[in-house]
């Protein structure tokens, strides 16, 4: 009976792990055909479709030089933009986004629970509703056409407010009474005492916010207007047009694109997973 209990725990962990093997494989198969395709010309790509061989003599770094040498030169300008507004983006979220759900989490006062309300309502509003209220406030306020433009109106993310605040409020207060003791003042408890605990959170929403201004294409298309302002989304965009696509720079700028968030990944990722555990489970 132990040994039979035994071989089934065996088969079932074998059969759990070719699952996820199986998984993984697919999820990095986009990623291995986008690869391999920047090191192809477009005539190559139109004549074969589809081909995952790897045939030396059709492969080069024509793609990666027009990228960064050719007419695609402005691609430099797009990656500085998106590299300075996705770090300046998830810095400010960051910093006031887990002050606001510290506070919500921590601490208990009047209206705590509207204030929360209204967070969430927010959380459930669509973008194409924000527009052009926001677009007519940064027009107001002279910064079209700018890097405050693009990050100011979703600086304190609603998503990441309610992350912050689940995940303090599974943490103990006995570490805020046992500060408040020795004379620590309410600031700070959160940078010397709280922010520290908080350290998986914080891991945690700097991948999802970084990706979610990474990526982001219709407020900066909407905001920025000039090409030495576009980030990649919007400058990869730009390559499109009715008159022809340049698949060449198109896909060679699309992988290099993706490699900042896959380092962010790399070096957070052990915050990452136990920040969503975490902040999963707690509240």
């Amino acid at each position: 009976m132990i040994i039979n209990r035994k071989a089934r725990k065996k088969m079932a962990t074998i059969l759990l792990v070719l699952f996820f093997i199986i998984v993984t494989v697919v999820a990095l198969f986009p990623l291995y055909y986008m690869f391999m395709a920047s090191f192809k010309s477009s005539k190559e790509l139109f004549r074969n479709g589809m081909d995952f061989r790897i045939i030396p003599g059709l492969m080069s770094l024509d793609n990666y030089k027009l990228l960064f040498f050719g007419r695609g030169s402005i691609y430099l300008s797009w990656y500085k933009n998106s590299l300075l507004i996705t770090a300046l983006f998830t810095a400010g979220s960051l910093f006031f986004s887990s002050l606001v759900g510290y506070a919500l989490g921590a601490y208990q006062f009047r209206a705590k629970n509207f204030i929360f309300t209204l967070v969430l309502l927010v959380l459930m509003v669509p973008l194409e509703i924000l527009m052009l209220p926001l677009y007519k406030l940064i027009v107001g306020m002279g910064i079209i056409n700018t890097y405050a433009g693009v990050i100011l109106p979703f600086m304190v993310s609603p998503m990441a407010i309610f992350f912050f605040r689940q995940y303090v409020a599974g943490l103990s207060k006995d570490f805020m009474d046992a500060g408040r003791v020795d004379g620590c003042t309410e600031f700070g408890l959160f940078f010397r005492i709280m922010a520290p605990l908080m350290k998986p959170a914080f891991g945690a929403m700097a991948i999802l916010l970084a990706m979610q201004n990474w990526n982001s294409f219709i407020w900066p298309l909407i905001v920025l207007r000039t090409n030495e302002k576009f980030t990649i989304p919007i400058g990869l965009a730009s390559l499109m047009s009715p008159y022809g696509n340049n698949y060449d720079m198109l896909i060679s700028g699309a992988v290099l694109a993706i490699i900042p968030i896959i380092i962010l990944f790399l070096l957070n990722q052990r915050a990452f997973i136990s920040g969503l555990t975490s902040g999963g489970v707690k509240g």
